[in-house]
């Protein structure tokens, strides 16, 4: 199954994965699983690090490099990712959740997160 990992996870993945739910690791660790990491999470680290934000001090180039080097696959953002938001309903405001919410719809992917409000969005979302 193609796992679509949101922003938090991964930086939990990366560098706490004390912080990870039984059920997170269980789907982390399947060998079956295709791991994939949105640009979407980068470009969130990127922008929220030069903010100053304590939970976002990684390196999004490092933490890039290290997704890459342990399987993880990358996927880019489309215009039919961007043009997919306009069907989501208004549940989150953040526009990076919404981004990976359309990404999995497109895509057929399940996104997981363990972001309450992003589980309440349709479609191949998974709380974990």
């Amino acid at each position: 199954m193609k796992l679509l990992l949101d922003t938090h996870l991964l930086l939990w993945a990366a560098g706490q994965p004390e912080q990870l739910s039984v059920t997170a690791c269980t789907l982390l660790e399947d060998p079956q699983n295709e791991l994939l990491f949105s640009a979407a999470s980068l470009w969130e680290i990127a922008i929220k690090r030069g903010l100053g934000r304590d939970d976002f001090r990684v390196d999004p180039r490092l933490l890039r490099r290290g997704l890459l080097d342990n399987g993880y696959g990358e996927l880019a953002i489309s215009s039919e990712h961007a043009v997919a938001i306009d069907s989501l309903p208004p549940i989150h405001k953040d526009p990076f959740d919404r981004i990976l919410v359309a990404q999995s719809m497109v895509e057929g992917i399940t996104l997981l997160t363990a972001d309450p409000l992003v589980a309440l969005y349709p479609g191949p979302v998974r709380s974990v």
